[in-house]
């Protein structure tokens, strides 16, 4: 539920989050609030202070960019992988995409963030690299917000995404690693642009 409220922005960047207000409002003891509040900093979504309280985490624009790095990396190396042995997209593609674009027309970001990093991680495992795919996976809760984020501030992004999705999905039917790669290149870059520029 706090995760949620973070994503949907009922709490902001900076904020600092009452236990004793939460518990009530969830209609819970504080302990398993306290609980949810150390999950989310392992997630980085808050950051602990002493004395002070869980504080929601300020995205950084240094972080967003070291993220997508990190992500380009990862996935642009599955995706060359999967083109080179001729695998194809992963077989969830296509239902991943649809449930994406059901999402988008009910303007659902949450669900719609959530099944993108579902779809993007299909693509790290595909390679069969469980490692990997656990390392990108790491930087999933990170990319969620940023993603709903996004979408919230920039709504009129969603037909590209959804466009650049399925232009990915042919490109490894294709076997076309460059093609792919550059796709790739284009789609997640656009991102940390646009939170930053959202932001000033």
């Amino acid at each position: 539920m706090i995760g949620s409220a973070i994503l949907a922005g009922t709490f902001a960047e900076g904020e600092f989050l009452d236990e004793a207000v939460l518990a009530r409002e969830v209609g819970t003891s504080r302990t398993p609030v306290r609980e949810a509040l150390h999950r989310l900093q392992a997630e980085r979504f808050v950051e602990l202070v002493p004395r002070r309280g869980a504080q929601v985490r300020v995205v950084t624009a240094t972080e967003m960019r070291e993220i997508y790095q990190a992500r380009f990396v990862i996935e642009s190396d599955a995706i060359t992988k999967i083109c080179d042995r001729r695998l194809g997209p992963p077989p969830e593609t296509r239902e991943l995409i649809e449930a994406m674009e059901t999402a988008g027309r009910n303007r659902n970001w949450n669900e719609f963030s959530q099944l993108d990093q579902v779809f993007h991680s299909s693509i790290v495992r595909h390679q069969g690299n469980a490692v990997l795919g656990e390392i990108y996976d790491s930087l999933r809760p990170r990319q969620v917000r940023l993603g709903v984020r996004t979408l919230t501030e920039g709504p009129e992004r969603l037909s590209i995404i959804e466009r650049e999705h399925r232009e990915l999905e042919a490109a490894l039917e294709g076997h076309d690693g460059p093609l792919s790669t550059s796709i790739l290149n284009v789609h997640i870059q656009e991102v940390p642009k646009l939170v930053q520029a959202f932001s000033r």
